[in-house]
């Protein structure tokens, strides 16, 4: 038997998959659905769940926050979250206090863990926040929290191997 690339074998036997309507699926950007959780200062809106696609371990969508604005303090529950910035300046804040404030710029992703309380801040006084939100469920889980922010946030860097901090001013 000719070897096709693969390094699986192909069992011919099991039922034949309808893809056409099982497969790939393409969601415009302009028919996200809105009726997903939400958070006061920002829009999210769902391009990628359940409902939509029969997502079973993803949830994915687009987070818009206005103009200097920030939104409540929430957490996700235990999902890991991905948002990567499209346009504009998120500053974070995260904490038991929200102590903690790191920012990110357009091409750059941010990670958020599991129950950390956290506040996405735009900051920019004039331009939307715009980005794309992964989260690992397909529930839109959002736990909105009545937590007042700290005075002076304490600036942490993000730093890893590869990316070192700065030299100090």
């Amino acid at each position: 038997m000719p070897h096709d690339g693969h390094d699986h074998p192909h069992d011919h036997s099991t039922p034949a998959v309808d893809w056409k309507h099982n497969g790939v699926r393409v969601i415009p950007g302009d028919q996200l659905d809105t009726n997903t959780a939400q958070t006061p200062g920002m829009n999210r809106a769902a391009a990628i769940n359940f409902a939509r696609v029969g997502a079973q371990k993803i949830w994915a969508g687009t987070v818009h926050i206005h103009a200097n604005a920030k939104t409540g303090v929430h957490h996700h529950g235990a999902l890991e979250s991905v948002i990567y910035v499209i346009k504009g300046r998120a500053r974070m804040r995260w904490g038991d206090k929200l102590e903690f404030v790191a920012e990110a710029k357009a091409g750059d992703f941010i990670f958020v863990p599991p129950y950390v309380p956290h506040q996405e801040i735009n900051a920019s006084p004039d331009e939307t926040l715009e980005c794309v939100l992964v989260r690992s469920d397909n529930e839109a889980v959002v736990v909105n929290l009545d937590i007042e922010p700290v005075e002076k946030p304490e600036n942490v860097l993000w730093i890893d191997p590869i990316h070192k901090a700065p030299p100090p001013l």
